[in-house]
């Protein structure tokens, strides 16, 4: 991926999954908010794991934050924020998380089950969408938001 347009990808692997998002990496920038929808098993952390490791973070150090619904790593250059609220129950929730102070930060915000917060999403964001296929294909469907 190269510039900032929207795209659908197909994966036939965790691994290729993983690649997608190392090449989207590669055009995210200080400010993006990437919101990621998708059934549970889709592959949205296999995907964020990808772009950590494109944003040089190590491996061992990406973990899905379903507990704790927020992680935060620290690679060559720009901070990454990895959001998952999966067991969020009300989006009061969003305010002890710091929501706001997250979005605003000058680092890449990453948010699985994004649509859980969709009344309080930025206008400009990344939209991607991954749908099931088959058992070992993913559908992924990239879109900027309001991206200039």
């Amino acid at each position: 991926m190269t510039m900032r347009e929207s795209r659908v990808l197909i994966s036939n692997s965790m691994e290729q999954t993983i690649e997608a998002g190392r090449n989207l990496a590669a055009i995210l920038k200080a400010g993006d908010i990437l919101v990621l929808t998708g059934p549970l098993g889709a592959g949205k952390t296999c995907l964020i794991k990808g772009i950590a490791l494109g944003l040089g973070i190590k491996e061992d150090d990406v973990k899905s934050p379903s507990f704790t619904l927020v992680n935060e790593y620290y690679g060559r250059s720009i901070p990454f924020y990895h959001l998952d609220l999966y067991r969020m129950k009300e989006v009061t929730e969003l305010y002890n998380i710091g929501w706001d102070d997250y979005l605003m930060r000058n680092g890449i915000v990453a948010i699985e089950w994004g649509e859980k917060a969709k009344d309080f999403l930025p206008k400009e964001r990344i939209e991607i969408r991954i749908e099931i296929v088959s058992e070992d294909m993913r559908r992924l469907y990239i879109n900027f938001i309001n991206n200039h």
